[in-house]
Formats: structure tokens, sequence, C-alpha cells
């Protein structure tokens, strides 16, 4: 197995599990389930047992490496410089393992074959790739400045669509060149890579470079943090160069100058960062340009933001196949009780994953009427309305 040679290195001091302050548990299986074998220096013992023989591949195993949300917090809090990188290479490393002896459980196999035989896990057909859109005037990729790849979640599930519409929305109202793809946009990859299946992964990936190189594709936005990791960080090994940047990093540069009128409400607003924004890709600025552009909007941050943020839990495929479970201590449960505890009225995100499972925990804890998840986008285009609706009761006074 690749990167074998670094699991003995551990001897389980506990940081991975925790956030710089010490002051809670960040690392999601841990935190769910409380046993050492779910924390990442309880994986490295057990994948080097596994390896040496001393234990079978039994389901309580395979549970045990795919309960992993791929977060990095374990990369970020690590104290030994020399291998703390390679700490999710190593999981990623034993799941490959799994997939190539033919040992998973079965919610993985089934979102495999549901990626393969339909580009997507949600096993609809690609007409439905693009039915988001409709309504919205959005034009099919020709000759714009930018692609904009939605994504799974995006395309297919109801709140990442909602979240999909406004940023569409507004990247038109801010003039932003971009198409879609619509039905020939498959799946990015990202979690079929983190999940092991190495060989589907290059599949995904070589079959979207070729189809944004025949489109002339030179740069792209993503709605999903997930993606963007993917086309930037992996898809140039297989020839796929491009310039690939997140929404927010779009919308950052625009908003402040667009000269919105906004109401005279103001609205105070926590933001979660996503993982694979944040800790795997080092943005943590972007998001609040965007949000501390929007006029009246206050930012306050959560006791865990930033490098300690606590991940939703949707991470390294548990999004689709559910393994790390609900629950109270499930990390987005978790996490909606630290938002609600800052005093926020709206939990941003930037990311659909995360949308989705912020707001599912939301609603288990019985917060709805205190808190709602939000993306900046939606944030703008409801402020914008409430505006108009202030101007529109202001001139019917006046007259």
């Amino acid at each position: 197995m690749e990167y074998a040679e670094i699991l003995h290195r551990c001897f389980r001091c506990g940081y991975c599990k925790l956030p710089s302050s010490y002051q809670d548990l960040n690392c999601p299986s841990y935190l769910k389930f409380r046993f050492e074998t779910y924390s990442p220096g309880g994986r490295m013992w057990l994948l080097r047992e596994w390896l040496d023989g001393g234990i079978k591949t039994s389901e309580r195993f395979q549970e045990i490496l795919y309960s992993c949300t791929a977060c990095g917090n374990c990369v970020e809090h690590c104290i030994f410089p020399k291998f703390k990188a390679d700490l999710l290479n190593a999981f990623t490393a034993g799941r490959v393992e799994l997939v190539d002896r033919g040992v998973l459980p079965r919610l993985v196999s089934r979102y495999f074959k549901a990626i393969y035989n339909y580009g997507n896990p949600y096993k609809l057909l690609k007409e439905e790739r693009g039915k988001w859109a409709e309504g919205l005037d959005i034009e099919i990729y020709k000759d714009h400045e930018h692609l904009f790849y939605v994504g799974c979640a995006g395309s297919h599930d109801e709140r990442g669509q909602k979240m999909t519409r406004a940023v569409a929305s507004l990247m038109k109202r801010l003039d932003v060149s971009f198409g879609i793809l619509g039905a020939d946009e498959i799946c990015d990859g990202n979690e079929v890579r983190v999940m092991g299946e190495e060989g589907l992964f290059e599949h995904l990936a070589k079959q979207n470079i070729e189809t944004f190189q025949k489109a002339g594709v030179n740069k792209i936005i993503t709605l999903s943090p997930h993606a963007y990791h993917a086309m930037k960080n992996y898809y140039p090994f297989f020839g796929g160069s491009f310039q690939v940047l997140h929404y927010t990093q779009i919308l950052a540069g625009l908003i402040g100058k667009a000269g919105f009128t906004m109401p005279s409400k103001p609205l105070k607003v926590t933001f979660h960062d996503p993982c694979y924004l944040g800790r795997h890709n080092n943005d943590y600025f972007t998001p609040r340009v965007v949000l501390g552009a929007i006029p009246g909007v206050e930012i306050v941050e959560m006791d865990r933001s930033k490098v300690d943020s606590l991940c939703c839990g949707g991470g390294g495929g548990n999004f689709f196949t559910d393994i790390l479970g609900g629950g109270p201590d499930s990390s987005s449960r978790v996490r909606a009780r630290e938002a609600a505890e800052t005093g926020a009225e709206v939990l941003a995100v930037a990311c659909p994953k995360c949308a989705k499972m912020l707001d599912d925990a939301i609603k288990a804890e019985d917060m709805e009427e205190k808190l709602r998840v939000m993306d900046s986008a939606e944030i703008l285009i409801e402020r914008l309305v409430q505006a108009n609706e202030e101007n529109e009761t202001a001139t019917s006074v006046s007259r």
C-alpha cells in the first residue's frame, strides 16, 4: 500500500483530534463514535495491523476507514511535520487497497456503480443535469469567458439547486461571461478519488478534460469547493491545465463595485468554512470578503473557524453514503448549535454539500425559527428584494 511506511510513525498523541484551542473534538468520526479506532491515530494503527495480517477485512474495519470525512483537521494539527501532510493520503491509500481487494461497504459500492453508469450518484439521466437552469436564460457554453461547472449536488440535490440558481443569477446580474455544459456535464470525481477508486477518477477526469478542451474552455468557475479542489490540483496530472476559480473568488472582486441598494435592517451572519476551500486550499479570506462587501452584513465568528473549523460531516463521500451517520453528536448538529450560540440569524456557507448537511442539522435541532443556512448569493439576492420592498413602501407613503 502506498504511504505504508508512515503508519508506524504515529504514536497517537491525539492532537489530530483537536482544534488549536484544545477545547473541543474536531475530528468528525471521533466526535461521533468516541472510539480511538475512529480517530486519525487509530486508523494509522489499524491500517498497519491490517497490512501485517493481524486484522481481518471486516465490515467494521471498512466502516472505520470510510467514516473519515477527509476534512484535513488531522493534517492541520498533527505535530509531526515530516509526515503530517500525508495522513489523508495514507487513509485514501487504505481505501484504494480495499477497492483493489474488492471488499467495500455496500453503500460505497453502490456509489461507484451509480457514477460509472450515470455520471452522477443520483442515478439520474444526463438530460436532467441542466434542468436547474430552466427559466434563468443561462446559455450553453460557447465562446464565453468562463465555464460554470455546477457539479452533482448543485445539479441534482434540491437544496443544491437553490444555491446554484442564486449563484448563476447573481453572476448574470454582475455581467460575468459564462455558460454551462448542461446535459454534457458529468461528475468531477473528487469523492471518487478520496474514496479510493483511482481508475474511475482517472476516467472521469480525462472525460471532463476532453469535454472542456473540445469546447475551448480555459477558465472554469465551480460551485463546489470539492470540484474546485479536484480540477485545480489533480486534473493537471491528466493534461487538464485550466484556470480554476471557486465562485466566491469571482464574486469577491465584483460585489463591492456593484453599488447595490441594500435594506436598512442589519443582518448578523456567521460563516462556516468548507474544508475543500479552507484547509485543503488555504482560502479562508475570499468568502468573508464577499460577505463583508454586502452592506449591512455583520460577520460574527464561531469559536471554531478557519483552520479550526468543524467539518459539516459531508466530505469523504459521507454526503452520499452516510456512513458517518447523524444524531446529536454528529458534526453537522454540533456545528449548527455552535452557529446558534453566536447569535447570528444566518449560517453562511460556500458549498452545496455544506448547505444540505447544515440545513438538515438545523431542522433536527429544531432551530428553523432562529437560524437559516444561506450562501452569499442567496443573502445578497434576498437583501436586494428587501431593499426594493422598502423603496416601494417609502414611495407609496410619500404619495
